[in-house]
C-alpha cells in the first residue's frame, strides 16, 4: 500500500531533494538571509534549525554531523563559531520565514525570505 511521504520533494528524486536542501542551507548559513519560494523556505527551516542545535552543543560528534549534512567546511566553521554561540540561550526558533509578493508573470509562485532571528 502506498503512503504519502512526509517531506516535500518538489518533483525531484531523493538525491536531488537532499542536494537542493544542502545548497539552500549552505547559502543561508553563509549569507544569513536568502530569498526562495515559500514552500522551500518552510522545508528548509527544520533542516537549518537542527544544524544550529548541533552548533550549540559544539562537540566533535555534532561538528561531524553538521559537516555530513552541509558538506562545506566554511559553512560549518561559521555555524559553530558565530551562529552556535549567538543562539546558546535560545530554546529554538532560530529562523523566520517572511512572505513576499507573488511573482508577476509566468508561474506566480509564492516567494519568501528565510533569515536568522
Amino acid at each position: 500500500m502506498a503512503y504519502t511521504t512526509k517531506a516535500r520533494m518538489f518533483g525531484r528524486t531523493a538525491n536531488q531533494h537532499r542536494s537542493a536542501l544542502r545548497s539552500l542551507a549552505r547559502s543561508l548559513v553563509l549569507e544569513e538571509r536568502i530569498s526562495t519560494t515559500e514552500a522551500k523556505a518552510k522545508t528548509l527551516r527544520g533542516f537549518v534549525e537542527r544544524l544550529v542545535t548541533y552548533a550549540k552543543k559544539n562537540t566533535l560528534a555534532s561538528r561531524r554531523l553538521a559537516q555530513a549534512r552541509l558538506g562545506d567546511e566554511a559553512a560549518v566553521k561559521k555555524l559553530f563559531s558565530t551562529l552556535g554561540p549567538r543562539y546558546a540561550s535560545r530554546a529554538g526558533g532560530y529562523t523566520r520565514v517572511i512572505k513576499r509578493a507573488r511573482r508577476g508573470k509566468g508561474d506566480a509562485r509564492k516567494l519568501a525570505y528565510i533569515a536568522f532571528v
